[in-house]
């Protein structure tokens, strides 16, 4: 008996000192400290890190995408007031505003309660982790992932998957995730799974490969498109961030010849690449 009192007593100084090593759930942050937040795991540990410099930009400042902006505004307000809202995904070009669209939902909303919380495709797995941090609070949480991908094989996409619509619980009703990415269907398509596909009484049915990538996408209630810029579409937003960084009128007229360079040395016209070129423009002209 003296012998298994001092296994017992072993085992449980072992235990203890586990428990000091491994990490324990993450602890809710100061909600206070920020409008956004970034989930980060350090040491094993996950935990919610305040932005202090949230990007400034505002839904004024992203032009010619009237049209994605009113219908992701509308489902955020929707959200904000209670009602019924979808999660969102945002495909399409790249720099034509997809994740400034997030970030300025963030700027227009944060005093009625809005959150962001970013958290990297690696970290998916660890969504019912934050989430159970998130269930009653008064907020209303958005959780963002940009640039989301998958390759085949990978963890996080069965996570979020679950989390968008498979899992037994349901998804706390202060909670919605928007992402994007410059796929549709989020997975690599390969033209051996356009083989599978079959033709039953004039219907086409997708393979199952095909089936499972397409399935992720159709968990997101809002799919919203986005797509390359024209020339004066291009222009127009140059001209926006220029008097946005307050070059005058007359110097902004004679940069349009050196926007069209700029993007052509680029290859895209895109709203980032116009924001790019309105910086260099503006600055050059504070020496």
């Amino acid at each position: 008996m003296t012998e298994l009192s001092a296994l017992i007593g072993r085992a449980e100084r072992v235990l203890e000192r586990l428990e000091r090593v491994l990490p324990g759930p993450a602890e809710a942050p100061d909600w206070s400290a920020a409008h956004a937040f970034l989930w980060r795991r350090k040491h094993g540990r996950g935990s919610l890190q305040p932005v202090t410099v949230p990007h400034g930009i505002r839904l004024k400042d992203l032009q010619d995408i009237d049209d994605q902006k009113a219908r992701i505004d509308r489902n955020t307000r929707q959200f904000l007031a209670g009602r019924r809202a979808n999660n969102v995904l945002l495909t399409g070009a790249r720099g034509t505003g997809k994740s400034s669209l997030i970030k300025a939902l963030l700027n227009e909303y944060g005093d009625r309660g809005l959150r962001v919380i970013e958290v990297d495709k690696s970290d998916l797995v660890d969504l019912p982790e934050i989430m159970d941090m998130l269930v009653g609070r008064p907020e209303r949480f958005i959780l963002f992932c940009d640039d989301l991908s998958f390759e085949e094989g990978e963890g996080a996409y069965k996570a979020l998957k679950s989390v968008l619509d498979g899992s037994v619980s349901a998804v706390a009703d202060n909670v919605l995730l928007y992402a994007t990415s410059n796929r549709r269907h989020l997975m690599p398509e390969y033209h051996d799974e356009n083989l599978q596909v079959r033709h039953v009484d004039g219907e086409i049915h997708p393979g199952e490969a095909v089936e499972e990538k397409v399935s992720l996408s159709e968990r997101f209630g809002l799919w919203i498109s986005f797509y390359p810029f024209g020339q004066e579409a291009y222009l127009e937003i140059v001209d926006h961030w220029l008097r946005a960084f307050g070059v005058p009128k007359r110097k902004a007229a004679s940069a349009r010849q050196e926007a069209l360079q700029w993007a052509m040395m680029r290859g895209s016209r895109s709203g980032r690449v116009a924001w790019q070129f309105a910086r260099d423009f503006a600055g050059q002209l504070e020496d």
